[in-house]
């Protein structure tokens, strides 16, 4: 029988409706009064700022959607998504302002997206920006009535003679401080799943641990001038990232010595994968990873115990 009308169809306009006013009406300093029109913004404070230039990024979560569907556990994700987009904005030397997400789903369950959207307005509020809007997409022939997906959007403002990467000021014997990772944080899950399929619920929730937003914690060492280049450790693994901010002809040198959570011993123990492949992957236990000179390094550690972090020294930088 041809449906009648659009919910018959699949798509339920009211549901919608319903989860908009939802996250217009969530009380936080995080999420925008105007949300539920056309558009979003927030008003820019360009104090100390001769050159504004906006940056912007855009990321998923990947298949650790399907770590959190097996778990029925879901509002983490969020803090994820604002995670994988705001920590690749601040490498970049900007602060992210604005944030919007993109939820994608083959039927609208409104526990599901409240959880989600729970999430995302923790990070938000992890992270100091705004959620301005956003888009949810009921599509029931692309997706099945479980399934969804996500993406997240963020821009910031900031001075163009303050971005990073420096990478002209990189020298040999320059340091490599790293921020530990939560653990997996949200890349390698497609390896991660298969590997740990069988491990119990147990380690499940170890890999659904969310993603560290380093915004608040990175910053700072940036706005003191201590940072010459900053990796955000995601897919490709330590060294694959810190290519992406290195000159030509600059090489990590890695001690591969640190302390990494406990989810990757297990990941090693199974001895599937050859430690090249897992350092390729996963981060490792490095989540950001800064490039700062010697001469800062007392500075650097002290700033980073004064916000209650102990840095990791991954390495230095040599000459190829």
């Amino acid at each position: 029988m041809k449906p009648k009308n659009y919910a018959e169809a699949g798509v339920d306009i009211e549901k919608g409706d319903a989860f908009a006013r939802h996250i217009a009406g969530i009380q936080s300093p995080a999420v925008s009064r105007g949300i539920g029109g056309f558009a979003g913004g927030i008003e820019l404070d360009m104090t100390g700022i001769s050159n504004p230039v906006m940056l912007s990024s855009t990321d998923g979560v990947g298949t650790k959607l399907l770590v959190a569907r097996r778990l029925e556990t879901y509002d983490t994700l969020g803090i994820d998504l604002v995670a994988m987009c705001v920590n690749d904005l601040a490498v970049a030397g900007v602060r992210p302002q604005v944030f919007l997400d993109y939820i994608a789903c083959g039927k609208i369950q409104n526990t599901v997206l409240e959880e989600l959207m729970k999430g995302i307005v923790t990070g938000c509020e992890q992270a100091g920006c705004t959620l301005a809007g956003g888009e949810t997409a009921e599509m029931p022939d692309v997706y099945r009535p479980d399934d969804f997906d996500l993406a997240g959007f963020c821009s910031g403002v900031g001075d163009k003679s303050r971005l990073l990467p420096r990478s002209g000021e990189i020298q040999e014997g320059d340091l490599l401080l790293a921020f530990p990772s939560s653990g997996v944080h949200s890349n390698g899950f497609s390896l991660a799943r298969k590997l740990l399929e069988d491990a119990g619920d147990e380690i499940w929730r170890q890999l659904l641990t969310p993603t560290r937003i380093y915004v608040e914690d990175f910053m700072p060492f940036h706005e003191k001038g201590l940072v010459k280049a900053a990796a955000h450790i995601t897919g490709g693994g330590v060294e694959g990232n810190l290519q992406r901010i290195l000159p030509q002809g600059a090489i990590p040198d890695l001690t591969w010595d640190w302390e990494a959570p406990e989810i990757f011993t297990r990941i090693r123990n199974l001895k599937q994968t050859p430690e090249p492949e897992l350092r390729k992957v996963f981060n490792m236990g490095l989540g950001l990873i800064m490039v700062v000179s010697p001469s800062d390094l007392d500075e650097a550690r002290s700033l980073a115990r004064q916000r209650g972090v102990e840095l990791i020294e991954a390495g230095k930088i040599v000459r190829g």
